[in-house]
C-alpha cells in the first residue's frame, strides 16, 4: 500500500513539474481514444446498414428470368427471349415441394398524375404473391387481393415516394391517381424499405395488379398475352434453395419441351452472393472493430510507459 502511495505521488509531482508534457501526453491519449469511438461508430453502422439494406430484398429469394435470343448469328444475352408465362409461374408454386410461393412480374415506366402533380416512376404489375415474397407490408390501407387480379380492378397500391411528391402530406387512400390517362384506385401504401444493395430507391414505385398492368398501363409485349418479365420464387427454407432451383429447372424445361441436347430458354439464381458479402462485409468490420480496440490499447500503454519513465528520471 505505501509503495502504491509512494508511486501515485511520484506520478503527481512528475505532472506538475512537466505540465506541457503531460497536457501533450493527455491529448495524445483522448485523440487515440476519440478515433477508436469514432472508426467503431463508423463500423458498427456500416455493417447495420448493409444488413438493413438485403433484408429489404426478402428472405429465401430465387429468381427466375427468360432467356436469351439470337439474332443474324448474334446471342443478345439473357433476358431477350419470351421464355416465360403466368401458367409457369402457377405450376412452380404447385409442382414443387420445395417452393414456397412464385410470382410472376411484368414491369414498365410511367408519369403518373394527381391533380396538378405528377411524378415518373416505375411501373410493377405482380399478384399479391409477390408481397410476400419481397417481404412488402402495407402502412396505410390494404394490399390488392386476388379477386383484384382475376377482375383486372383498377386499384394501386404506392411506394412511399410516390406519395411524398403527389399528395404534399394528404392521405391518398381512395384518391384517384392517372396512368397513362387510365384512372386508378389508391388502396394503399407501402411501409418504406429504402435504398435498395444497388442504391436505387424501393419505394419509388406503384404496384398493380398483373392482369390491370398488361391490359391498362404496360401493354402485351409479345405476342404471347400470358408472357412475363421475370418469375420470382421464394424457397421454403434457406436450406431448400438448391433444390428448389433444381425442381424449378427441371419442371420449366418440361413445360417448354425442352430436350436433353437442348440448354436451358431461361435462367435461375438466388440471392446467396449477395448474403455472401453481406458476411464478408460484417467479418471486415469486426476486424476493424478489433484492430482499432488493439491500437487504442497498445497508443494507452506506451503513453503510460513513457510518462512513468519520465517521472523515474525526475
Amino acid at each position: 500500500m505505501k509503495r502504491l502511495v509512494s508511486s501515485m505521488r511520484i506520478a503527481f509531482r512528475a505532472l506538475a513539474m512537466n505540465k506541457l508534457r503531460s497536457a501533450l501526453t493527455m491529448l495524445g491519449i483522448v485523440i487515440g481514444v476519440a478515433s477508436v469511438i469514432a472508426t467503431v461508430a463508423i463500423g458498427s453502422g456500416a455493417t447495420q446498414r448493409i444488413q438493413q439494406q438485403i433484408a429489404s430484398i426478402g428472405s429465401n429469394i430465387i429468381i427466375v428470368t427468360p432467356g436469351s435470343t439470337t439474332s443474324s448469328g448474334l446471342r443478345l444475352g439473357s433476358g431477350n427471349a419470351v421464355t416465360l408465362s403466368e401458367g409457369d409461374a402457377k405450376e412452380l408454386a404447385a409442382q414443387c415441394p420445395d417452393v414456397a410461393l412464385a410470382a410472376p412480374l411484368v414491369r414498365g415506366a410511367a408519369q403518373v398524375v394527381s391533380g396538378n402533380s405528377n411524378w415518373a416512376t416505375s411501373i410493377y404489375g405482380v399478384t399479391p404473391d409477390y408481397l410476400t415474397i419481397r417481404d412488402l407490408s402495407v402502412a396505410d390501407g390494404a394490399e390488392f387481393t386476388q379477386q383484384d387480379v382475376d377482375g383486372a380492378n383498377k386499384v394501386a397500391v404506392l411506394g412511399k415516394t410516390i406519395v411524398n411528391n403527389l399528395f404534399s402530406g394528404a392521405d391518398p387512400i381512395g384518391q384517384t391517381i392517372r396512368i397513362k390517362n387510365v384512372p386508378f384506385t389508391v388502396v394503399g401504401v407501402l411501409t418504406p424499405k429504402g435504398q435498395s444493395s444497388q442504391g436505387q430507391d424501393q419505394d419509388d414505385v406503384i404496384l398493380l395488379p398483373i392482369s390491370t398492368a398488361k391490359r391498362k398501363v404496360i401493354g402485351v409485349k409479345h405476342a404471347n398475352a400470358d408472357a412475363v418479365d421475370t418469375t420470382m420464387m421464394q424457397a421454403k427454407s434457406g436450406a431448400q434453395i438448391p433444390a428448389a432451383q433444381e425442381e424449378a429447372a427441371a419442371l420449366l424445361r418440361q413445360r417448354h419441351h425442352l430436350t436433353s441436347a437442348e440448354a436451358d430458354d431461361f435462367s435461375i439464381r438466388n440471392l446467396e452472393e449477395l448474403f455472401a458479402a453481406q458476411e464478408a462485409s460484417a467479418s471486415i468490420m469486426a476486424m476493424m472493430r478489433e484492430d482499432a480496440s488493439c491500437a487504442a490499447k497498445s497508443t494507452s500503454k506506451l503513453r503510460t510507459q513513457k510518462l512513468s519513465a519520465s517521472a523515474g528520471c525526475r
